[in-house]
């Protein structure tokens, strides 16, 4: 999605990027084994964090990262913020850069809040005056105003976030750096961060931003990169990478908030989801046809089972969930091999990654046969103008009258 005109230029640089770490053998926790490990002189481990990136973030664009827990993100944003130094290659940034990397980064425990706001825009370099001048607007905005002389050590994990994000995005850098700090505090105030955000894009600031939030990532995001293993595996527009993403690593049993269960008195064997074309490609079309093709297998006769489906967003929010009880589509048995089609056309369903689950259970829901929960990631382009994640029916009616009339 293209928020703002693109600006000539690299804001960000990275050339042959990465970060690797020197790691013991995991020799017992006691005195002998430390004493054993250094008259053996043991060797050391690399373990690369991150290796061979290359990336280009243009000036006023705004990227995400994505991928699982331990691939290599937040190395990214460090190096570019430069608390990590480089093992092998450069980053390159132009303009002042403000990060909020890991709660309280460059806050002080014992200093209260009102001291390390000054603290962290001395560091930023800001002029004492310039914070003084900012500085109501900051407790404004982190809405600390009861606690702002209340030592750091002492406030709640989401009010370390609040306050971090006000300094960052008051000191109006030219590239903020986000890590996945944000989910920690309230709605409200997530809320006031992202209309921040959309406030840096419109003014031609640059974002970099890692996020499990999927759903944020492409509405905000110009472009997006996966990073897996260390390793930046794609790059590019933000649904297509997603897409990939959590087709790779999320769904069918990926090590991402997917979930199995089940008796397995009766299983699902192989499910397809088939677009316009009957191809199963995972890639929808707002108001198109979606049909999912169930081929399941009851090991022996179970009376009067029940399939059930629901969907989520790519952020994991609820939409929608029925079954065939519900919809008094009965089924009398079933035993051995078996299809059931789920029909979703015309797909209400707007832009956006989404996860179906599908469950099998009894008539009672006192013995759930097989269930996968967030197991078949898919995603939905939108041709029309209509805005959210999901088309409601409805209909105007003009009535007439004049202004006389009200």
């Amino acid at each position: 999605m293209n928020h703002q005109p693109s600006t000539i230029g690299a804001a960000i640089t990275a050339r042959g990027l990465g970060k690797s770490y020197r790691v013991r053998g995991h020799a017992p926790p006691t005195l002998f084994g430390s004493v054993s490990s250094l008259v053996r002189r043991q060797p050391y481990e690399t373990f690369w964090a991150l290796r061979d990136v290359d990336f280009d973030v243009r000036k006023g664009q705004t990227v995400g990262v994505v991928g699982p827990n331990g691939s290599g993100k937040s190395s990214t944003l460090g190096l570019v913020a430069g608390t990590i130094t480089p093992t092998v290659g450069e980053v390159r940034t132009e303009g002042r850069i403000s990060s909020l990397l890991e709660l309280g980064a460059g806050f002080h425990p014992d200093l209260s809040g009102r001291e390390n706001v000054f603290l962290n825009g001395s560091i930023l370099g800001i002029p004492r005056e310039d914070i003084k001048k900012r500085f109501d607007h900051i407790v404004d905005f982190a809405g600390l105003h009861e606690f702002i002389d209340m030592p750091v050590k002492h406030y709640s994990s989401g009010m370390y976030v609040r306050l971090g994000f006000a300094v960052a995005v008051e000191m109006d850098p030219d590239i903020l750096l986000i890590d996945e700090v944000l989910s920690v505090g309230d709605i409200a105030f997530q809320l006031k961060c992202l209309d921040r955000i959309r406030d840096f894009q419109r003014r031609g600031k640059t974002l970099l931003f890692v996020s499990h939030a999927l759903q944020t990532v492409e509405e905000f995001c110009d472009e997006v990169y996966l990073v897996h293993g260390g390793r930046l595996v794609e790059k590019g527009e933000p649904s297509e990478v997603i897409l990939q993403y959590i087709r790779r690593y999320m769904g069918e049993g990926g090590y991402l908030y997917t979930q199995e269960f089940g008796s397995r008195e009766a299983e699902f064997v192989d499910v397809k989801l088939l677009n316009e074309s009957g191809s199963d490609s995972g890639l929808f079309t707002a108001g198109g046809k979606m049909t999912v093709e169930i081929r399941y297998k009851a090991h022996k006769r179970l009376e009067k089972p029940v399939f059930g489906f629901s969907l989520k967003t790519g952020n994991g929010y609820y939409i929608y969930g029925t079954n065939t009880q519900i919809m008094n589509v009965p089924i009398d048995a079933i035993e051995g091999e078996g299809v059931m089609r789920l029909d979703l056309s015309p797909l209400k369903l707007l832009q956006g990654n989404f996860f179906l689950s599908l469950s099998m259970h009894s008539w009672d829901h006192a013995t759930q046969y097989h269930r996968r929960e967030d197991w078949y990631p898919f995603a939905v382009k939108n041709p029309t103008d209509a805005h959210g994640i999901l088309e409601v029916d409805c209909t105007w009616e003009h009535l007439g009258g004049t202004a006389n009339d009200r």
